[in-house]
């Protein structure tokens, strides 16, 4: 059972090219087979084929190296170590420490020592099994606890502040503590790691890869092969799924692949096999979050103390922007007085993780919710009134960071209260737990406040190449990726409704650093966001143009001219739109504009930890329903209501694809997709046949979505966002924590809803049984 959002009935009556269901531009193509992805592409009879040796210690120093009879070995071409790479073997995407290939040392398990092209895959990967390496082994660290006890951290702790904690916790009515490990989870993207690079005539090479940042896939290429930045050219026509695995990640594939071609001067193609990439390529973050917190008899928080540490890896990455984010976010959608929230980047020999849809909030907003749930069971209240009361709302609107918020929640979730049913299902559910000895059931329905912008301010920034042929057909060139996401049409939309043209006028080019230079990547839910915003800017510079070039042809006012329904319009005359731009043509009238948008009023200061870092929050709730059988821990997610505000949607349907997949990847998360290391800090969970990611037999029963309806964005953000919509990528992930405090919730019935009972991330059926062991053993020991 599926309901739909209203707005997808209502889209066919709104403005032609946008807020209308408009199929995905490769939809088609996908659906058929014809979308072409990089392992698609035809393969010139002279192409090499790359795999690498990985290291088999965690912690050693590289003692020797045996390349002889790999050397040998059929089909292979050239092998390559660190000494060998032209440039610097350095390819981190901020800070220093993750390398293309091992040096004097190795720092996890399979960390690529050498690299062998070969004229197949299978060549290569043979060769790379007559490669010998002697280790001299050293004692790996890695778990989080262990860095902590060490002060072994990739970058310094920060910490935000506000109020006098330790004095609002003292004087509270109530304290309590609590602490919860949340594990990471694999990307598991459909489409691997891959990259095919292509020499040129000038010593540069032109790179195709599966990566969400083609400007760093530039820069990164063009240092390991010490070029200049124009050398290089890099391109993305699509992905299939990224999910932040692609941000910082796919560089290295287009490095490596990038030296053997230069060296070789043959086109060559890295297609990194499923087990080496989840071997190979960093996760979700774990985290292992602690709180302390006071509160009054009605569940009021007074002061917060937290302290976030993420499992980092060997390097830093993208962990020092994970890191805040998990922070900024540790208050969810809750006012704290006084608080104090710490983060740490704990060094682990470990594969550096890095980001995941949702960049560390997610990890902070489980923090907060658990710490709600807490407070409610030690007062015997309900979750959800203890949240209502502790909601951003009037003058309790400012984050501990000190950004003050212009939305409100309390709205949005008294109206999913009500289609959702919750308070009367509430008491069924007690009524039916009282009656039943072995299936519990649980409900929760909790919200969802994400901030929309990079937290590095000089990311907000994106650009965008249009250009009108003599035809009338429109062509855009941007800065952003198309990852599955419904970019590239939004993009069409939004050019097809600045011009008041048919979307059939309008061609998404592939993303490419040679049309829009230093594209900052997309992710942080802001693609839509920033590159709308720059094709908007170069379709208004266009538009512009041919209005004055209408005015002076027909001798009008141009304030009488406009360009709606495919037509320019000269009072009650209409033009059709190709015979303006033939006009405009001949007339040589430029056709041809660049377009570019900065966000505006955004800015942090790190080192005050205070400041405005994001330009808006989206938000959003979801009321998750469960059964758990408590003989076997096993349970189903029976209902799902998520009520979610997007804003003036640019495209209903893409946006309810969004919501429903970002629910289930995250309901995943929290519930099956467990990663595992064995003491050695060999990855367990390296394949699908040992990593559980949800299938269509975990989409709930029912499963109810609609969009928060109003009339306007709340504060600045209906003036500043593209046609006041909202980001919509990222958000809904977190919906999904209502599904972890359901299970807890059904676990916590055993003790009467007065106790909390402990529940890890991800809550496997052996953590719920577990869960449910807890609560009843504190049912028993208080009778």
């Amino acid at each position: 059972m599926r309901r739909l959002p209203q707005a997808l009935a209502r889209a066919d009556t709104l403005d032609a090219g946008i807020q209308k269901t408009v199929a995905h531009e490769s939809a088609y193509k996908q659906v058929t087979g014809r979308a072409q992805y990089l392992d698609d592409i035809p393969e010139p009879p002279d192409m090499l084929h790359l795999a690498t040796v990985g290291a088999a210690q965690a912690c050693a120093l590289i003692e020797n190296i045996e390349l002889d009879a790999a050397r040998c070995a059929p089909g292979v071409v050239d092998i390559i170590t660190q000494a060998d790479i032209p440039g610097s073997p350095d390819v981190s995407p901020v800070f220093h420490g993750d390398l293309l290939l091992a040096g004097e040392c190795v720092d996890y398990v399979g960390q690529p020592v050498v690299a062998i092209a070969a004229t197949t895959l299978e060549a290569a990967r043979r060769a790379c099994a007559q490669v010998k390496v002697r280790y001299r082994a050293q004692q790996p660290r890695l778990s989080v606890q262990e860095a902590l006890n060490q002060k072994d951290l990739v970058l310094p702790s920060q910490t935000l502040r506000c109020g006098d904690v330790d004095t609002a916790i003292a004087n509270a009515d109530h304290q309590l503590r609590g602490d919860i490990y949340l594990r990471g989870q694999e990307h598991f993207y459909l489409e691997g790691q891959i990259s095919i690079a292509v020499p040129n005539e000038d010593g540069g090479v032109r790179v195709y890869s599966s990566s969400q940042h083609p400007a760093e896939v530039q820069k990164l290429v063009a240092q390991v092969l010490a070029v200049p930045l124009h050398r290089v050219q890099a391109e993305v026509r699509r992905m299939g799924g990224a999910f932040g695995g692609k941000e910082s990640q796919a560089a290295a594939l287009a490095c490596m692949a990038a030296v053997f071609a230069v060296r070789n001067q043959r086109p060559v193609k890295y297609r990194m096999p499923r087990r080496d990439d989840m071997t190979q390529t960093g996760k979700r973050h774990d985290f292992w979050n602690q709180y302390r917190v006071g509160f009054d008899r009605d569940g009021v928080i007074r002061g917060v103390e937290m302290d976030l540490a993420a499992l980092c890896g060997h390097s830093a990455d993208l962990s020092d922007g994970v890191v805040d984010r998990a922070m900024f976010h540790a208050d969810n959608a809750y006012f704290y007085p006084a608080a104090r929230i710490s983060g740490h980047r704990c060094r682990t020999n470990t594969v550096s993780n890095t980001a995941f849809r949702g960049f560390g909030g997610p990890q902070g907003m489980v923090a907060a919710e658990a710490m709600l749930d807490d407070i409610a069971r030690a007062l015997g209240a309900d979750p959800l009134d203890v949240r209502k009361r502790n909601l951003y709302r009037g003058n309790r609107n400012t984050t501990p960071y000190g950004q003050t918020l212009d939305e409100e929640l309390l709205p949005l979730i008294e109206q999913l209260e009500q289609t959702a049913d919750y308070r009367n299902r509430r008491q069924q559910i007690r009524a039916f737990n009282a009656s039943s000895a072995r299936i519990k059931k649980g409900i929760a329905l909790t919200p969802v406040k994400f901030g929309i912008s990079f937290t590095s301010k000089h990311l907000n920034q994106a650009g965008a190449l249009l250009h009108i042929y003599a035809d009338g057909s429109i062509h855009v060139s941007h800065g952003g990726t198309e990852m599955g996401q419904g970019l590239h049409t939004k993009i069409a939309q939004i050019v097809a409704r600045g011009f008041g043209v048919d979307l059939a006028r309008v061609h998404v080019a592939a993303t490419a650093t040679d049309q829009v230079p230093n594209a900052s990547p997309t992710a942080a839910s802001a693609g839509t966001d920033l590159n709308g915003m720059a094709a908007l800017n170069a379709v208004n510079t266009l538009k512009q143009r041919l209005l004055e070039h209408a005015a002076e042809t027909y001798r009008a006012d141009i304030e009488q001219i406009g360009i709606r329904d495919d037509q320019c319009w000269i009072g009650e005359r209409a033009i059709p739109f190709n015979e303006l731009i033939k006009g405009a043509y001949l007339a040589r009238v430029s056709l041809s504009a660049t377009g570019f948008y900065r966000t505006p009023g955004i800015g942090y200061d790190r080192a005050a930890a205070r400041g405005r870092p994001f330009l808006y929050f989206a938000t959003g709730a979801a009321a998750s329903e469960v059964e758990v059988d408590l003989y076997t821990g096993e349970y189903r997610v029976t209902r799902v209501d998520i009520l979610h505000d997007v804003g003036d949607s640019l495209n209903p349907a893409i946006d309810l694809g969004q919501v429903e997949g970002g629910f289930v990847q995250g309901m995943g998360w929290l519930t099956s997709e467990e990663l595992l290391w064995n003491e050695r800090g060999q990855i367990l969970s390296n394949s699908p046949a040992n990593y559980k990611i949800p299938t269509a037999g975990d989409v709930p029963e029912v499963f109810n979505v609609d969009f928060f309806n109003r009339s306007h964005l709340a504060g600045k953000a209906d003036e500043e966002t593209v046609f006041r919509s909202k980001a919509v990528g990222e958000p809904p992930l977190m919906l999904a924590i209502s599904v972890w405090c359901a299970l807890r919730d059904a676990c916590a019935s055993l003790a009467d809803y007065r106790f909390s009972p402990p529940l890890g991330v991800p809550a496997t059926p052996e953590q719920v049984y577990f869960c449910a062991r807890a609560a009843k053993n504190f049912a028993e020991a208080q009778s």
